[in-house]
């Protein structure tokens, strides 16, 4: 911590209040500072019904920094310090991350039943399928992704294919980078796909399992802020981003789609979640399934 911060400690302690829970309180102007600043880096809606949300998810990086307001944690988080050592536990503490394997399972049956053989006979053998899953958590989306196209793999001789799982959260990747989950979060998996996908702990006490070579290695994760420039190169066949953009407001929505249309392969395919629509954006997809589209 830096000098800076600990002498704004002293000075804001004073005047620090807190909530009948003992949390410390966020007065309007700093959350409008806050809520701004979300909006324009992470595209999040921050609106004032999750004041009290954000107040309490910031009550552990005030007690990890020896902070007692958020004034003083504003100061720091703004400092050129800050930004540089901060911004990424700030983007962990306002992004929401929920996932599961084979979450939407009519997604992965539609994957299976149409969209792979149809890409396997426009694109060949030997020509690599290209997926993204954008906001990919803690992995086990991209990690069902993977299974899902082994399996067709292991059926067609040929089909070889790439998946690039990006999030913001510095994290949750950690976590999906490890590929070490409960057993608990295995129950959606096929059985056949367990044998074959996952390996157990030799402490069978610990209850975990990982994500074994065959899928893991079909994986590459990175850092992406959507509010950045896509900066990979490749055209992509099939992207997955569910229960993301529900965070953003509706313009903010349509240029996110409108930019991963751009990234997407004519012919290519688009997964939204199911709390998610496309209607009235003028995007050029048709839709083939419910939350399932087509560039045309």
């Amino acid at each position: 911590m830096t000098e800076r911060s600990r002498k704004a400690r002293a000075g804001g302690s004073q005047s620090n209040q807190e909530s009948p829970l003992g949390l410390a309180r966020m007065n309007d102007r700093i959350f409008d500072r806050f809520s701004e600043f979300i909006k324009a880096e992470l595209g999040i809606k921050m609106p004032t019904s999750k004041k009290t949300l954000l107040e309490a998810r910031l009550q552990k990086r005030l007690r990890d920094l020896d902070m007692s307001t958020h004034e003083e944690y504003c100061e720091y988080l703004f400092s050129p310090e800050g930004m540089e050592q901060e911004l990424v536990n700030l983007v962990d503490v306002v992004t929401t991350n929920t996932t599961d394997f084979f979450r939407e399972p009519k997604h992965f049956s539609l994957l299976l039943e149409r969209v792979l053989p149809a890409l396997f006979l426009s694109k060949g053998v030997g020509r690599k399928v290209n997926v993204w899953s954008a906001g990919c958590s803690s992995g086990e989306e991209p990690y069902t992704l993977a299974m899902v196209l082994s399996e067709y793999a292991r059926e067609n001789t040929g089909f070889i294919f790439n998946i690039l799982a990006t999030d913001i959260s510095t994290q949750v990747l950690r976590m999906a980078v490890r590929a070490v989950y409960p057993e608990s979060k295995i129950g959606p998996i096929p059985q056949d796909y367990r044998k074959r996908y996952l390996l157990r702990s030799k402490d069978r006490t610990r209850r975990l399992v990982r994500i074994g070579p065959d899928a893991r290695g079909h994986v590459r994760f990175r850092r992406l802020n959507f509010m950045e420039e896509f900066s990979f190169e490749e055209q992509l066949d099939i992207i997955f981003c569910r229960n993301v953009v529900i965070y953003f407001d509706r313009p903010t929505q349509e240029k996110l789609f409108s930019r991963f249309c751009r990234k997407l392969a004519p012919g290519g395919y688009l997964f939204i979640g199911h709390s998610e629509s496309l209607a009235g954006m003028n995007l050029p997809l048709e839709p083939i399934a419910p939350t399932v589209y087509r560039k045309i």
